[in-house]
């Protein structure tokens, strides 16, 4: 890619993160949440991915990484799901932490960090599928 591509990709892949990280931690009050939230942080990856190339990612020494954070948030969610059986509720996505005032953003307990879980999973399982689109794709050209 030009230069140009290159520039303006920094410039605006920060601005596409904040924003996803936005719409993922805002997903109990407003539009959005998880699954939205982590197909946007997955789009920024993909520019950057787009942007710069392979062999300055070095995408093929890098394609387990995705599939860790999947599986660590993942984990992560059902660690949160279960840790009202833990405390004594037993009840499976009990909500054990305060509610808080509505229109808060701390204001919905759990669901938050629910929302954090599902959007680094949804982050790297897209981001895993463009990554193995592309790797395929480089495959096949040699």
């Amino acid at each position: 890619m030009s230069e140009i591509v290159k520039t303006v990709t920094k410039i605006i892949v920060g601005v596409i993160f904040i924003y996803g990280l936005y719409i993922i931690v805002h997903g109990h009050l407003t539009p959005g949440g998880g699954f939205a939230g982590g197909a946007v942080l997955a789009g920024a990856f993909v520019l950057l991915v787009l942007a710069y190339g392979s062999p300055e990612t070095k995408l093929k020494s890098q394609k387990e990484y995705p599939a860790i954070f999947e599986s660590l948030s993942l984990l992560a969610f059902l660690v949160l799901a279960s840790i009202g059986i833990g405390l004594g509720i037993k009840v499976f996505f009990n909500n054990y932490l305060p509610k808080g005032i509505v229109g808060d953003l701390v204001s919905a307990g759990n669901i938050p960090l629910y929302n954090m879980a599902i959007g680094i999973e949804v982050a790297a399982a897209m981001f895993a599928i463009i990554l193995a689109l592309i790797i395929y794709k480089e495959e096949a050209r040699e």
